[in-house]
């Protein structure tokens, strides 16, 4: 079993409702969410179909639209949602401790 790596992403007021921010680490890149119920997650940030940084498209849900061919993905568990991207996004572990929002990059 992989040892657990919490980084800090990011504040958790750097989120806004229903909305989705980059977070780079080491050299690579992550999306950061927060649903309009105030729950965080945590995907890779590049669109699994043209490599498109997904906190350039537009949060509708639980849904993360990329912003070069409209792919879909629930940010949630990483599913793609349809044409055209058919590989799902990596997902990950996500904690809020002291105002700050915790991802298990490891």
């Amino acid at each position: 079993m992989a040892e657990k790596s919490w980084v800090e992403a990011c504040k958790t007021d750097d989120v806004e409702a229903e909305d989705v921010i980059r977070f780079d680490h080491s050299g690579r890149t992550f999306a950061v969410y927060r649903s309009e119920d105030d729950e965080y997650y945590a995907t890779d940030g590049l669109c699994t179909h043209e490599k498109v940084h997904l906190a350039d498209g537009l949060v509708m849900g639980n849904i993360i639209e990329c912003p070069k061919h409209n792919g879909r993905f629930d940010y949630r568990t990483g599913d793609a949602k349809g044409a055209p991207v058919c590989v799902n996004l990596r997902t990950y572990p996500v904690r809020v401790e002291d105002g700050a929002v915790l991802i298990d990059i490891g």
